[in-house]
């Protein structure tokens, strides 16, 4: 049996414009298994929402440079699809988050709060 380790990564966003939304997003990941997942808390709730991934795109900008990946994230909560989230990454830096309401159909934008540390144990400190 082979043994993996989950790998973990966090990351933290505000809102862009309007009111002042945060939210911590967490992926997960097991190399063996080939299994990813992804939850997503706001500052203003103890609870997570899960997300499943939907797909991840991968684009070329300039020859030579890291590539451009945008991915997606389906929102799951109470056994209803509600959302989604998308985020654009280049290299090690996030360039974009989005999150659509499905029902109202309202695009919301964030940004990454790099300069946060957050943990997987402690996550984003607001």
């Amino acid at each position: 049996m082979a043994h993996s380790e989950i790998k973990a990564e966090v990351y933290c966003f505000r809102s862009k414009e309007g009111k002042s939304i945060n939210f911590e997003f967490r992926t997960y990941y097991d190399s063996v298994l080939k299994w990813s997942g992804a939850g997503v808390r706001y500052s203003t709730s103890k609870k997570a929402i899960d997300l499943v991934h939907r797909s991840t795109e991968q684009e070329e900008l300039l020859y030579g440079r890291p590539y451009q990946y945008t991915t997606t994230w389906v929102e799951v909560a109470d056994g209803a699809l509600t959302g989604e989230y998308q985020m654009v990454t280049q290299g090690g830096r996030v360039d974009g988050m989005t999150y659509t309401n499905y029902k109202s159909g309202k695009k919301y934008s964030f940004d990454h709060a790099f300069n946060m540390e957050p943990s997987p144990k402690a996550g984003c400190q607001w």
